[in-house]
């Protein structure tokens, strides 16, 4: 029987490869006797084999190629995808038990940013889903999220407590991305170098500073990523080490205005130069909900604030009669060669101006579409 012939056993993926065996020696009229005879494989094997109960090994792929003439490959291709269908059965069988699970997640969302593929198919959502996360079942899911010491360093946030499901997804979305950012060997001399340069991008449109932002933070072996946030997340910043050469700084975009984004990237940026590479930081920066008890947060938040505005200059700022006037903002802002928004954001903070201040105007808002990096 030559490779032509052997092309009509074309394998089925439930059907055991004994199976395609037994039809051969039908179709040859050879017995499972004088083919155990011609292999020197005992009958009980040959048998089994017929019946899916032995698998086909290597060795005797080979000597059904030399008795039958048709390919060793053949035969392990046949036996591999039996096996494969057979596990693939099982599993479907476990994560069907898994359905509650699937449940707990933002599915939509997910699938709607295209985090995700859709499945109409339960136990294939699942599969996808766990493709998602990089783990191979949901008790794996579940012993990384509860043991990883980086999701304990997570949990010490409030922010992961209003949903930890959903914040889940949205760190793993942030290290996917992450890993496609090609990095230097961090070096916190040219971060520290990178910052300043980072502050005179504050003037310029998300669809410029963005993709600079991104380009020379890499530089320095920082890998920033924007991420959308996921419903009830309330996030705006996450900051963690990926390998001891590499951290990993993720945005959200919340609260859409300029003074929030760059108060949060300086924060972040402070937590990478100031604390330890195997702390994790999970940050809300809500107005009401400061973590006054971290000194950690609160380096941070000091390291934000004197970088965007030094001390001596915000001292003069308030010394002046008309520091809130319009005027007199824009024209600081300029000479500090920042966003005047910064300005605004940092008097609301402080309780200076009113969070509803007809100033508000000169904050710009950032929108998804004009970020251009396009999630």
């Amino acid at each position: 029987m030559d490779n032509q012939q052997a092309a009509v056993y074309l394998p089925d993926v439930v059907s055991p490869p004994g199976e395609t065996l037994l039809e051969t020696l039908e179709t040859i009229g050879m017995t499972q006797a004088e083919l155990a005879e011609r292999t020197g494989r005992p009958r009980k094997t040959i048998n089994e084999i017929v019946q899916g109960k032995t698998a086909i090994t290597p060795e005797t792929a080979l000597q059904l190629e030399r008795v039958l003439g048709i390919p060793a490959s053949f035969w392990n291709r046949r036996e591999q995808h039996y096996r494969e269908a057979l596990a693939r059965r099982e599993e479907a069988a476990r994560l069907q038990a898994h359905a509650a699970w699937l449940r707990e997640f933002p599915l939509r969302p997910m699938i709607k940013a295209g985090w995700l593929d859709e499945s109409e198919e339960q136990v294939q959502q699942l599969r996808l889903l766990l493709q998602f996360f990089g783990v191979a079942s949901p008790e794996q899911w579940r012993a990384y999220w509860q043991q990883s010491s980086i999701t304990v360093a997570f949990r010490k946030s409030p922010a992961f407590q209003v949903a930890p499901y959903a914040m889940a997804a949205w760190l793993r979305r942030g290290e996917v991305l992450a890993q496609q950012v090609e990095c230097a060997p961090y070096h916190a001399r040219t971060f520290q170098r990178i910052l300043v340069q980072a502050r005179a991008l504050t003037v310029a449109p998300p669809g410029v500073f963005l993709p600079q932002l991104i380009a020379l933070c890499a530089e320095a072996g920082v890998a920033v990523v924007v991420v959308p946030e996921l419903p009830r997340t309330r996030v705006s910043g996450a900051t963690r080490w990926l390998t001891p050469t590499k951290a990993l700084m993720q945005l959200s975009l919340r609260y859409r205005s300029d003074d929030q984004f760059w108060f949060t990237f300086f924060h972040e940026a402070g937590h990478i130069l100031l604390h330890g590479k195997r702390d994790a930081f999970l940050d809300q920066q809500e107005e009401d909900e400061l973590a006054a008890d971290d000194s950690r947060e609160r380096e941070a938040n000091s390291f934000a604030a004197d970088l965007l505005i030094p001390p001596e200059r915000w001292r003069q700022l308030l010394q002046s009669p008309d520091y809130a006037s319009r005027e007199h903002i824009q024209a600081f802002a300029a000479e500090l060669g920042i966003a005047p928004g910064i300005l605004v954001g940092r008097l609301q903070h402080t309780r200076v101006l009113p969070w509803n201040s007809p100033l508000n105007d000169l904050k710009c808002r950032l929108e998804w579409a004009e970020t251009g990096i396009g999630e």
